[in-house]
């Protein structure tokens, strides 16, 4: 009797680079997790006896759909409240270890691809962090060749314009999350102030809400105060805070009662945090739930 093992379903074999090309194309967890979704429907209904590639298939799906959700997102965070940041991600130690990866995905990145248009955003992610061809990429969005690469230096250019320089040792990032957790727990602004880089920039993304800062903090002194006054509300009084890795990297998680409500991640530039970046918006904490 000869028995053949089921065929791996496409979708389910390239569901993470799906998810991984949404997530990155949009900056949210749950629009991703939308896209992909949606992508699965598309692939249901689609004669798959006419789809000779299916991962450039579903690659193409995902990308069209992003840039359709992309486009109209740009409208609605328009009138967002307060500074918007993209959703933070809880990921895992091996993508922390793959310096490229962890770039691609990381907060200061994701930050910097929303200065890019959605066409520019596609290029660059397909490109520059999946390695797919100028050809394959102006198939997925029906363009000439010659336009892809020109989209594609363009943004490329723009990206390394604005791409932070940071500290990748892992262990100096985890030396200072460590220092700064023990400073802000034993109510040590001085030593907090230590560790702030002299140009520093916080922004808290709170959506309306919950309470936040309305603009970008800036300077270690406003930074820092501000930092400490919330702590020190009384609501905060129950909170855990650990360290985690968020987006590739070493970052610090707020929970109360085991539900994540706010995430901190920054750039370390020669051993000083230069740019905090705090995620309080609840609707924006679904990707950091263990």
């Amino acid at each position: 009797m000869i028995t053949t093992e089921p065929e791996t379903d496409p979708f389910e074999e390239h569901r993470r680079l799906l998810f991984a090309t949404a997530y990155r194309m949009l900056g949210t967890v749950s629009d991703a997790e939308d896209i992909v979704q949606d992508a699965w429907l598309t692939w249901n209904k689609a004669d798959r006896s006419e789809v000779r590639h299916p991962k450039a298939y579903l690659v193409r799906t995902v990308t069209n759909l992003s840039l359709n959700r992309l486009t109209s997102a740009r409208a609605t965070r328009e009138e967002y409240v307060g500074p918007w940041l993209p959703e933070p991600l809880l990921t895992s130690p091996d993508v922390a270890q793959d310096r490229e990866l962890a770039e691609s995905v990381s907060m200061a990145m994701l930050v910097v691809l929303e200065t890019l248009s959605p066409l520019e955003r596609a290029v660059f992610v397909l490109r520059e962090v999946f390695g797919f061809s100028h050809a394959e990429i102006a198939g997925f969005l029906d363009r000439e060749e010659p336009a892809v690469r020109q989209i594609s230096s363009r943004a490329r250019k723009h990206v390394a314009a604005r791409r932070p320089r940071f500290d990748t040792d892992s262990a100096e990032r985890e030396r200072v999350t460590g220092r700064f957790l023990t400073a802000c727990a034993g109510g040590d602004i001085n030593a907090v102030l230590e560790m702030l880089a002299p140009d520093v920039t916080a922004w808290s993304d709170g959506g309306g809400k919950v309470t936040a800062a309305r603009r970008p903090l800036y300077g270690p002194d406003h930074v820092a105060r501000w930092l400490f006054g919330v702590l020190a509300k009384p609501a905060n009084a129950g909170v855990t805070v650990t360290t985690a890795l968020v987006n590739g990297e070493l970052g610090i998680l707020a929970e109360l009662h085991g539900t994540p409500i706010a995430v901190l991640t920054y750039d370390l530039e020669n051993g000083l945090v230069r740019n905090l970046r705090i995620q309080v918006n609840p609707d924006k904490l679904a990707g950091l739930r263990r």
